[in-house]
């Protein structure tokens, strides 16, 4: 039995905050060296932060992530550290994990393959390193080792697959086990998505098994540069088990896991397999032997399991619970706000906004405790000592703003909630102001606005003149506005612009308003673990959803707008995610919602297109959203359209054309 401790570190960093990143990272290495941790990979990237973008090209950056490497460097004496930063090789940038031992850095392994789909853009600032090149670059006049390397530390060998290369069919861990590699470290930035780290799991489980090796996995923590979310989730498998699962969605600075392997079980897997088949003529210049001597400890690995909330039947729901809490809690402090403010109208979009800010307080607190919260919030020193209700109440300010359409019903949907989760709320009343823009185009154009004539323009108004006065209330408090639009607005352009678009930041943007509905019945009923239900919700809850801008007599909702949400959440999802025409989405609907007309089903599949189409120029407008799962419509980090286009008019007259008006 050869035992020794590796580790995986999470890491919540911001691009360029040289000082921070630097804080965490020996933050982690001195936690790791308690621990007895003897090998520590950390996270892809993370001198610089991951979401630097076209600061990447910058020679001032490029040179101050080195001088933050040497920096770093001393911390490592008695143990190895992979850190992640980029690398500028002939006048080409890479991405790279630099080894770096007992004090000294070794070498730099550069990423065979770059993410360039979705929210990854890789590409655009990296170049991919050529299969098998290796050779070496100069660093403070000394030699390094570059390229397609591992090392050899005293015998135990150690290489990479950084982030996507073990996302791919060819994963560089194949060769590294030929080549008698014992341990793979994947030091990687795997942004959040719903159900995503199962994947994880998967591929570093069965990596481990198939490469015969035991697998080291460090991800980034939270809400790094804005949109994206990291779950951290640090993973460690030795030959097929999972040895260690680190905790997701965690309000700390880095997480630390840790775990005893065993090189004997590793070796004498691979030597028992019959299909292994080891490449036994001279490696060369790939391995870089490395003086070190790892320490054979003798006692028993201690699994780490996965956190409770994770194993239970809710776990979309707490995910997106603790996700957006998450990101919300980075974006206020990243951002130096002093708290948020809600347009709560006593809908659905709102009630979940402000329960959010809610759940920030109640798991930041929790996790942290209050003094640790508000340690990473020290502009807002008057809110010390407070319980996490006085807190929401400091951090949150609701807002109900009504004309004359507005309702008895929402009012106290509103004001119920705002109170059960000890937000400050405020009540305005806007008719005058509606009005008195009313009368004044009236007066301009020389006619009476009627709903006949009018509608969109007098529904709009409405929406608009609560943009001013909840923006200033958010100004008076240096506090951040946030939008209440969903998704599934998003995708027809339901939404005013300049009205409930209003904010800096879209908590909401990611999600579809199905979902968001059935998230807010859990929340009334279950809610995450360890916070329990808001029960006032069932205020919300009993409503259909509406945009209360119309008359109480035309009893408007938005689904007899646009069409029932479950189908509209499927029409999207086949049009924009699948890349459907118009008829085979049709044809789609009809096996899915067999108990809807044809006619019906033509009417909602047209309506979504022409919406879609002609409302691109809103999506791009949008706030920032946070990205939660693989069916964003973000134009600027997944969903890319153009703002003016043909509108699928010959798709859509040829369904039409195929299901004619009142088809069953």
């Amino acid at each position: 039995m050869q035992l020794i401790k590796v580790g995986a570190a999470v890491l919540n960093q911001t691009p360029l905050d040289w000082d921070g990143n630097k804080r965490n990272i020996l933050a982690a290495i001195a936690a790791a060296r308690i621990d007895g941790v003897q090998l520590l990979c950390l996270p892809e990237l993370c001198i610089t932060g991951y979401g630097c973008e076209d600061m990447f090209h910058s020679a001032g950056v490029q040179r101050m992530a080195l001088r933050v490497l040497r920096e770093i460097a001393p911390a490592t004496a008695g143990m190895a550290v992979s850190v992640g930063l980029p690398l500028l090789f002939q006048s080409t940038l890479f991405n790279t994990a630099c080894l770096i031992v007992d004090g000294q850095v070794r070498g730099f392994v550069a990423k065979r393959y770059l993410a360039g789909e979705g929210i990854h853009y890789e590409p655009r600032w990296f170049k991919a390193w050529p299969s098998g090149l290796v050779t070496s670059t100069e660093v403070d006049a000394v030699a390094l080792p570059l390229g397609e390397i591992f090392f050899d530390l005293g015998g135990v060998k150690v290489g990479f697959e950084i982030c996507e290369d073990a996302w791919v069919a060819r994963r560089p861990g194949a060769d590294l086990a030929l080549k008698g590699v014992d341990i793979i470290l994947n030091p990687s930035a795997s942004h959040f998505a719903f159900g995503k780290f199962e994947v994880r799991k998967r591929f570093v489980t069965e990596g481990s098994r198939a490469f015969g090796v035991s697998y080291v996995y460090a991800n980034l923590l939270g809400n790094e540069s804005g949109r994206t979310i990291y779950d951290g989730g640090a993973l460690i498998a030795s030959a097929g088990e999972l040895m260690a699962v680190g905790p997701r969605l965690s309000f700390a600075d880095f997480v630390l896991t840790s775990a005893l392997i065993d090189l004997d079980i590793t070796r004498g897997a691979r030597a028992r397999s019959g299909s292994y088949a080891p490449q036994l003529e001279a490696i060369g210049a790939q391995c870089v032997y490395v003086p070190f001597t790892f320490v054979d400890l003798k006692t028993a690995a201690k699994p780490v399991p996965q956190s409770t909330w994770e194993q239970g039947p809710d776990v979309k729901c707490e995910e997106f619970s603790r996700a957006e809490a998450l990101a919300l809690y980075d974006y206020l402090r990243k951002s130096r706000s002093h708290g948020y403010v809600v347009s709560i109208s006593g809908g659905a979009d709102s009630a979940t906004v402000s329960c959010l800010v809610h759940l920030m307080v109640q798991l930041g607190t929790a996790e942290l405790g209050m003094s640790g919260f508000l340690a990473k919030l020290p502009w807002l020193k008057p809110l010390q000592e407070r319980s996490p209700r006085s807190l929401v109440q400091a951090l949150l300010l609701t807002v109900y703003q009504a004309t004359a359409n507005s309702s008895k019903v929402t009012h106290d949907a509103a004001q119920g909630v705002a109170q059960a989760i000890g937000a400050e709320f405020i009540n305005l009343e806007l008719e005058e102001v509606a009005q008195s823009y009313r009368v004044l185009i009236e007066k301009a154009i020389g006619r009476h606005l009627s709903w006949e004539q009018d509608d969109i323009a007098l529904q709009n108004i409405q929406a608009r003149v609560r943009s001013p006065g909840v923006w200033m209330l958010a100004n008076l408090r240096g506090a951040l506005l946030l939008a209440t639009s969903n998704r599934s607005e998003a995708a027809v352009g339901y939404a005013t612009m300049d009205g409930d678009t209003s904010g800096g930041l879209s908590p909401l943007g990611g999600v579809d308003k199905a979902f968001i509905r059935r998230w807010l019945c859990w929340m009334e009923k279950i809610g995450p673990q360890g916070v329990g239900p808001i029960v006032a919700l069932s205020l919300v809850n009993a409503q259909q959803p509406t945009a209360e801008l119309r008359p109480a007599g035309s009893k408007q909702t938005d689904e007899a707008d646009l069409m029932p949400y479950d189908i509209l959440d499927r029409i999207e999802r086949a049009a924009i995610l699948d890349r459907q025409t118009p008829g085979e989405v049709f044809e789609r609907m009809r096996v899915e919602f067999p108990h809807h007309r044809a006619a019906d089903l033509r009417l909602w599949v047209e309506r979504f297109f022409r919406l879609w189409c002609r409302n691109q120029w809103k999506r791009e407008r949008y706030a920032p959203s946070f990205h939660l799962d693989d069916e964003s419509l973000d134009p600027k980090t997944w969903c890319r359209f153009p703002i003016l286009s043909g509108g699928f008019e010959r798709e859509l007259e040829s369904l039409r054309s195929l299901v004619p008006d009142g088809a069953k």
